[in-house]
């Protein structure tokens, strides 16, 4: 259950309201690491997904804490890597587990770290239904935190939980860009086509190619930010941003895609955003709740994006959640669960 006080801060121009953190209550930690660097084991459930850790690195450095995401092999990962990775066999001594998911991948790893304490993180969304080995998971959680109050709806009914979801924010959102739409540019936000060990595919690419088709057609500039495992060559006859999607979508007037983890974020710079919806796609209905309109259709595409604009603010701060700090309020909610700290 989403519990807690709310407080309002005015950002992005008036448009965002901020929610303030909702606790969740933790137990004690015999071992709590008071006098030495905090060690967190992650667990995701696209097993090899670093993105979803990466935007972490710069807090956890600065106050001294050691990462490392757990993989089951080396060879999924990418050289040059720039998150700690480690596979449960050599993964270094912990003070906390958190797992992203009730997936195989992070309840296999809970399964045997059984001596760590441990918190669920909605770094990604997922389905507001309960997920098969959620059972296994929700005995031992000492924290549960999502991004905003709605992601944290949706996180409890996945984990099949009434506890409290602490609200912190996403870490993507802690340096926001300055939009500075570009006339004419529309970005598009892909999913995945293909799916790998890593993680599963959404549908749509279809109807967002050939949407993309028609915007261009209609005069419209594409600029593409690409999800972390999609296919490039799908899109490699428009301009693929080199930088992720949430930066690129301040040069945007509007954006187009499968709706994601992204959307709210987007939302969140001031960009309005167009929903591609394939009738076997299943998303948490915050992520359809920030769009203007969503079309099934590649012909509804570019009057979509003409009429496109953002929700009213009450609907945009409960998808998106509190603006800056917010690495720095997830990494103290996890120190929260591995010292026992009582509820703030």
């Amino acid at each position: 259950m989403i519990q807690g006080e709310i407080s309002r801060r005015a950002v992005l121009g008036g448009l965002l309201g901020a929610t303030a953190g909702i606790a969740v209550p933790g137990t004690a930690f015999a071992e709590p690491a008071a006098r030495r660097r905090p060690r967190v084991l992650v667990a995701t459930n696209e097993p090899w997904g670093t993105y979803h850790v990466r935007p972490l690195l710069a807090e956890a450095a600065r106050r001294g804490w050691r990462l490392t995401q757990l993989v089951p092999d080396y060879a999924g990962v990418t050289p040059g890597e720039p998150v700690p990775v480690a596979t449960p066999s050599d993964a270094p001594r912990a003070d906390l587990l958190v797992v992203t998911g009730a997936g195989d991948w992070p309840a296999d790893c809970a399964a045997r770290f059984r001596h760590l304490p441990l918190a669920a993180s909605a770094l990604a969304y997922q389905r507001p239904v309960e997920a098969p080995r959620a059972r296994e998971l929700r005995p031992r959680l000492r924290l549960v935190t999502a991004s905003s109050a709605a992601e944290g709806r949706a996180f409890a009914s996945y984990l099949g939980t009434h506890r409290r979801v602490r609200v912190v924010g996403s870490p993507q959102t802690d340096n926001l860009p300055t939009r500075r739409p570009e006339p004419g540019l529309v970005l598009v936000l892909t999913s995945v086509t293909h799916p790998d060990a890593t993680g599963e595919a959404a549908p749509g690419t279809e109807l967002l190619l050939a949407s993309a088709e028609r915007l261009a057609a209609a005069g419209r500039r594409i600029l593409v930010g690409l999800h972390p495992r999609e296919d490039r060559s799908l899109w490699d006859r428009y301009e693929i941003s080199s930088d992720p999607s949430v930066i690129a979508s301040a040069r945007a007037e509007a954006a187009i895609g499968i709706p994601g983890t992204v959307f709210p974020l987007v939302a969140a710079v001031g960009t309005p955003l167009v929903g591609c919806t394939d009738p076997e796609l299943s998303v948490p209905g915050y992520l359809l709740s920030v769009c203007s309109s969503t079309i099934d259709i590649p012909d509804a595409a570019p009057e979509a994006i003409a009429s496109a604009h953002l929700p009213d603010p009450a609907t945009l701060a409960d998808a998106v959640g509190p603006i800056g700090g917010s690495t720095a309020r997830l990494l103290s909610a996890w120190a929260d669960a591995f010292r026992g700290a009582p509820v703030r």
